[in-house]
């Protein structure tokens, strides 16, 4: 049975800027708990993630492997997580120029755990830390633009 969530954090910073802050692997551990961020088979933490990419996180011991699936510039980063515990996995990070200006960023997946009771709890952590994604997005983005414009 698939479940999904959905976040959402708003950022002063343009789309351009949000969608570069997250194309570029060396910038997660910045803005996010992950501790490690890196493109497989590629040693240049500033290169521009492509599709067809595998980026390679690690928090702790714990790493996960995710392949880059869609890119719409400064709208849409899709991805798929298909390793343990999810059978499948698919998430999407989906900007929007915002009425009042700004960037409104959506985060958000469809998944399926691996062990079928797990699902309600996967749905829980997920949200929470996402969120925390989300956020952390949008602050090191608007910092980013402060510095771009700063004269």
């Amino acid at each position: 049975m698939p479940y999904n969530y959905a976040v959402t954090a708003h950022s002063p910073a343009r789309p351009t800027t949000v969608f570069d802050v997250l194309l570029r692997p060396g910038t997660w551990p910045s803005w996010s708990p992950i501790e490690v961020a890196e493109v497989e088979g590629d040693g240049d933490p500033d290169r521009r993630q492509q599709i067809g990419d595998t980026r390679i996180f690690s928090i702790g011991r714990n790493a996960a492997r995710e392949r880059i699936t869609g890119l719409v510039p400064d709208r849409t980063f899709s991805y798929e997580n298909p390793g343990a515990p999810f059978r499948t996995y698919h998430g999407t990070v989906a900007l929007a120029e915002a009425p009042g200006g700004g960037t409104d960023i959506t985060w958000s997946a469809v998944f399926e755990p691996r062990l079928r009771l797990a699902g309600p709890f996967w749905r829980w952590y997920l949200k929470r830390f996402m969120q925390g994604m989300a956020d952390g997005l949008a602050a090191y983005a608007g910092k980013a633009a402060d510095q771009d414009t700063a004269p």
